[in-house]
């Protein structure tokens, strides 16, 4: 009998109902090697195909069904998966209303950001780089649910952290000058800024009319153990962030 890694799973802590089940890896418990190490379940880093493989098989025996891959891209584009479209898709964010359709985001930095209604009957998954939070995915991905947004809940996954995440002035002035607000999620760093993504998604959010929004502890960087940083290491691998109902 083969004697299979233990998966080191992330929970999320948010009041969701009980059939909303989600979880993101973290970078243990597979068979990549250095510097995919182990639990690489992105397809196009330039791992060993075989690894990536059998890491994505570790993860869909936790599922219900197979997870639905999108070709992320850093844009704004939601599909939904209520119908029975299963090819690879250009998006960076997913919803549904039907049970078993797991929603998933790879990630090495960006933030990974679930939703859910309180009734448990609709679902949603973003990656949320800056590229996509300045553009909007956030915004989209809630027209996409077509929820009232006061009774959706979201929770913010492991992403780089506010004292790592260095940025230029372009990427200050791509959030500041639509919403002015957004100059407190900066702070000075000699002659760069430091931004955190996590209360940029945190003011989008609310400015859509979402009250309750969880998470946004981790760091990415900084938790070199735990987590994937393309930021840190450049050749590296890709945590999932999934989401799915139950009957």
């Amino acid at each position: 009998m083969i004697d299979l890694p233990k998966l080191d799973l992330i929970q999320p802590d948010w009041p969701a109902p009980a059939n909303v089940r989600a979880f993101s890896t973290t970078r243990n418990g597979g068979f990549s090697q250095h510097p995919w190490n182990s639990l690489n379940l992105g397809g196009n880093c330039g791992d060993d195909s075989r690894h990536v493989r059998k890491n994505r098989q570790l993860l869909e025996a936790l599922l219900p069904a197979k997870p639905h891959w999108l070709r992320q891209v850093h844009g704004t584009n939601v599909v939904n998966l209520d119908g029975d479209e299963e090819t690879l898709t250009e998006a960076d964010a997913s919803t549904t209303v039907n049970p078993g359709r797991v929603c998933t985001i790879l990630t090495a930095d960006c933030l990974p950001v679930l939703f859910c209604d309180k009734a448990g009957t609709r679902i949603a998954a973003a990656h949320a780089g800056w590229r996509g939070l300045a553009n909007g995915v956030l915004e989209a991905t809630v027209a996409a649910m077509d929820c009232n947004p006061g009774g959706l809940l979201a929770w913010l996954g492991p992403a780089i952290g506010p004292r790592a995440f260095e940025v230029g002035q372009d990427v200050v002035d791509a959030f500041t000058n639509t919403h002015v607000e957004n100059n407190i999620a900066f702070k000075p760093h000699g002659d760069r800024w430091l931004a955190d993504l996590y209360e940029l998604a945190r003011l989008a959010l609310t400015r859509v009319g979402i009250k309750e929004i969880s998470g946004g502890q981790y760091c990415t960087y900084s938790e070199q153990d735990k987590f994937f940083s393309y930021r840190r290491d450049g050749e590296t691998g890709r945590m999932v962030t999934v989401i799915w109902l139950t009957d």
